[in-house]
C-alpha cells in the first residue's frame, strides 16, 4: 500500500516542493519504504507519495513516475490483472521499463483514457496528470478499499489518502460539519461524501474526476454499479462450482507479491475458506494469524485454531483486553473521521501481531455482504413475511409488547417492541433502524438547542432508504444487499480494514470483494443465500462443507466485536465518564450533559443496555479532541 497527495492550483499559487513534503510527512505510516515530490514546470501542479514496497522492490516502482515524458501519476493500491493487462499493451506496441503494475496502469490511461479503469481488476486510488493536455485523472476503485480525499474551491484542488495530508495546507481551516456529525450519531459512519469536516470530501467508490486546469472545470462520474436485477438460473450444484472456482481464482490473484504474506483468520467462515482454498492441492508455507477474547461469547479462537491445526499453518494469536482502549484515541486519529465501529480495536491488534512476521494479508472481508451473512436480513425477511398480517401486529403484539416493555427492565421486551412498533414503518425505513446506533427520538432528547438548529429536518435513516431506490431492483431483499454495498461496507467496514493496516504499515487484500466475485454473486437468487429465515450464508456453506471442518460450518455467527458493554460496567467505567461528562465536551455545544449522565448510570446500573449509544458519544469526543483541540 501506498499514501497519495496532490494540490493544484487553477490560477494564482504556486506549489512548491516543501508543501508537497508536508502532505508526504503525514503519511509516511502508509508508505514508509520510500517517497517522491513531483513539481510542474509552470508550478501549478504537485504530486507527492508514501511507498510501501510489495511488487518490483527496485527503485523502478518509485512514484511519481513519469511516463512518456508527458504522464505522472501517484498509484495507491495493487491491479491484480496488471501482466494479463500487460501482454496485452505489449501486442499493440507499448514497451515497458519495470515490473510494476504503476506503469501497466499508465499505458492503460494512454490507450483507453478514462476507459482504462473498466480494465483494472483490484483495489486503487490514483491522479495522473497529462502535461501535454493539462488535466489530470484521478479514480476510486469499485468497492472502495483505497480511500481517495479532497478539498476544492475556485482557486484550488488539494487531494490525499488522509484528510490529515490536506490539514496541512494553509488553503484549508478546519471546522466541524454538523451534517455529518448528526448521520455519524445514526450510522456509526460519516457516509460519503461527508468527512466530519466541514467542505472536505471523499471520492465515493465507483467514481473517477476528470479536472480540466485550463478551465477549471471539475467532472464526477460514476463508471460501475453492482447489478442485482441479472439473475441466471443454476443447481446449487452449479452455483458451489461457480463460487469455488471464482473464489480460488480471486485468491490466486491476490497471492502475487515480492514480500512475505499470510491470513487474517478469526474462526468465521469466510477466512476460514481462503485458507483452506490457499492450501488446496499446493505445498505451501501459511502464515494465520488471530486475536481472542476472554469473554467466552466474543472468542472464535477455537475455531481459528481447529483450521490451523486443519490446514497445518504456522498459527500465531493473542488475547485481547481491555487496556486495548489505550490505542482507541490514535486509531480515531488515523480513521480521521468520526468512527464508532468498535471492531477496530481487534482488527488493529490482529494486524499489529501479523505484521511482525508479513508485508500483506488476506481477509474474509467481503463474505457477509455477498452471502448475506448479518442477522438483520433473517429480521429484515421476516418482517416482510409478517407484513401480511398487520393487522395481528397492530391490534395483537403491539400492544402486548408495549405493556411487557414498560412494565419489565428487560432489553429484550424492549426489543421486541421496537420490532413490533417498525412494522408500521416503510420496509427501507424499517431496515435503516435495524443498525441504528442513535434514534432520532434518542437524538432529539440529546441535542442542544442551537446544534437541533443547525441540523433542523435532517433524516438520517433517509440516506439508507435513497440506497434502496436506487438498487433499481424489485426485489426487497436484494435491495437490502445493495444499501449495505454502497453504504456500510465501504464506508465503516472499509474504512475499519484500512485504518487498521495502515496504521501498522501493512497491506489488506479481500478475496471476497474481487469485483468479478461480486458480479457473480448478485446474480444468485436471495433464497439461496438465506435458506427459510435463519440459514444465512447458505450456499457459501454447502459449498464448503466437504473442504471445511463441521464445527465451523455449523457455528453461529459472533462477529468481530468486542464486549463493549461489560467493558463499560467495568474497566472502562470511569475512563468513559472521565470523557462524556468533562466540561470540554459539554462546551462544544452538541449534547445535554444532564441526559448524557442520565444514559451513563442507567448503563452502568444495568436498567438499559446503552453500549452502542455510549461507544458513538466516546469515538465522537475522543475524534473532537484529537482534532479540535
Amino acid at each position: 500500500m501506498c499514501g497519495i497527495a496532490g494540490k493544484i492550483y487553477f490560477s494564482a499559487g504556486e506549489v512548491s516542493s516543501e508543501a508537497i513534503s508536508a502532505m508526504n510527512n503525514t503519511l509516511i505510516h502508509r508508505g514508509p519504504d520510500d517517497d517522491g515530490v513531483y513539481i510542474s514546470a509552470d508550478k501549478k501542479v504537485g504530486l507527492g507519495h508514501r511507498r510501501l514496497s510489495i511488487i518490483d522492490l527496485s527503485s523502478l516502482g518509485h512514484q511519481p513516475m513519469s511516463y512518456q515524458d508527458r504522464y505522472q501519476i501517484v498509484f495507491n493500491g495493487e491491479i491484480y490483472n496488471f501482466q494479463e493487462k500487460r501482454v496485452m499493451l505489449e501486442g499493440l506496441g507499448y514497451v515497458f521499463k519495470s515490473k510494476t503494475d504503476t506503469e501497466v496502469l499508465m499505458a492503460l490511461y494512454d490507450k483507453f483514457r478514462k476507459k482504462c479503469v473498466d480494465h483494472l481488476r483490484g483495489m486503487f486510488a490514483f491522479a495522473i496528470y497529462d502535461e501535454k493536455n493539462r488535466t489530470l485523472f484521478c479514480a476510486r476503485d469499485r468497492v472502495g478499499k483505497k480511500p481517495f480525499k479532497y478539498y476544492t474551491d475556485n482557486s484550488v484542488f488539494i487531494f490525499a489518502s488522509e484528510l490529515k495530508a490536506i490539514l496541512t495546507q494553509a488553503e484549508y481551516r478546519k471546522e466541524i460539519d454538523p451534517v455529518a456529525i448528526h448521520h455519524y450519531l445514526t450510522l456509526g459512519y460519516c457516509p460519503a461524501p461527508l468527512t466530519g469536516f466541514k467542505d472536505m470530501q471523499k471520492l465515493e467508490p465507483a467514481h473517477h474526476l476528470f479536472i480540466d486546469l485550463k478551465t477549471g472545470k471539475i467532472e464526477k462520474e460514476r463508471y460501475w454499479k453492482l447489478d442485482f436485477a441479472k439473475k441466471i438460473n443454476l443447481t446449487e450444484t452449479q452455483w458451489q462450482e461457480r463460487i469455488l472456482d471464482k473464489l480460488r481464482e480471486s485468491i490466486e490473484s491476490r497471492m502475487i507479491a515480492d514480500v512475505p504474506l499470510g491470513v487474517l483468520l478469526s474462526g468465521g467462515i469466510d477466512s476460514s475458506a481462503i485458507v483452506a482454498l490457499m492450501r488446496e492441492g499446493k505445498n505451501r508455507t501459511i502464515k494465520t494469524f488471530s486475536v481472542g477474547f476472554e469473554e467466552r461469547q466474543f472468542n472464535e479462537l477455537e475455531s481459528a485454531q481447529l483450521v490451523a491445526q486443519k490446514f497445518s499453518t504456522q498459527h500465531t494469536e493473542m488475547i485481547v483486553r481491555p487496556n486495548v482502549i489505550d490505542a482507541l484515541p490514535n486509531l480515531l486519529y488515523q480513521a480521521e473521521e468520526p468512527f464508532a465501529d468498535p471492531s477496530i480495536l481487534p482488527t488493529y491488534y490482529i494486524n499489529k501481531v501479523a505484521k511482525e512476521q508479513v508485508t500483506v494479508v488476506l481477509n474474509g472481508d467481503g463474505g457477509d455482504e455477498n452471502f448475506a451473512g448479518y442477522r438483520r436480513y433473517s429480521l429484515h425477511k421476516f418482517s416482510l413475511l409478517f407484513e401480511e398480517f398487520k393487522w395481528i401486529n397492530n391490534w395483537f403484539c403491539l400492544p402486548i409488547a408495549k405493556f411487557l416493555a414498560s412494565k419489565f427492565q428487560s432489553d429484550f421486551l424492549q426489543r421486541a417492541y421496537l420490532f413490533s412498533k417498525s412494522l408500521q414503518e416503510k420496509y427501507d425505513y424499517r431496515y435503516a433502524n435495524y443498525t441504528c446506533k442513535l434514534s432520532m427520538k434518542m437524538k432529539d432528547s440529546l441535542y442542544q438547542d442551537g446544534f437541533a438548529e443547525k441540523i433542523s429536518g435532517l433524516d438520517s435513516n433517509s440516506l439508507i432508504a435513497e440506497k434502496f431506490k436506487e438498487a433499481n431492483v424489485k426485489d426487497k431483499l436484494d435491495q437490502a444487499l445493495y444499501a449495505d454495498f454502497s453504504t456500510y461496507l465501504p464506508d465503516d467496514l472499509l474504512v475499519k480494514a484500512d485504518t487498521a493496516s495502515m496504521a501498522v504499515s501493512i497491506e489488506g487484500r479481500s478475496p471476497f470483494l474481487d469485483h468479478e466475485f461480486l458480479e457473480l454473486s448478485a446474480m444468485m437468487p436471495f433464497s439461496l443465500k438465506v435458506k427459510g429465515l435463519f440459514f444465512r450464508k447458505y450456499i457459501l456453506k454447502k459449498a464448503f462443507e466437504h473442504i471445511l471442518p463441521k464445527e465451523i460450518i455449523e457455528q453461529k455467527k459472533k462477529g468481530f466485536g468486542i464486549p463493549v458493554a461489560k467493558w463499560l460496567r467495568g474497566d472502562l467505567r470511569e475512563y468513559v465518564q472521565s470523557i462524556l461528562l468533562s466540561e470540554k465536551a459539554a462546551a462544544r455545544g452538541f449534547f445535554k450533559k444532564e441526559v448524557v449522565e442520565k444514559m451513563l448510570t442507567d448503563h452502568m446500573e444495568s436498567r438499559h443496555d446503552y453500549s452502542r449509544q455510549i461507544w458513538t458519544l466516546l469515538c465522537l469526543e475522543l475524534w473532537c479532541l484529537e482534532y479540535f483541540e
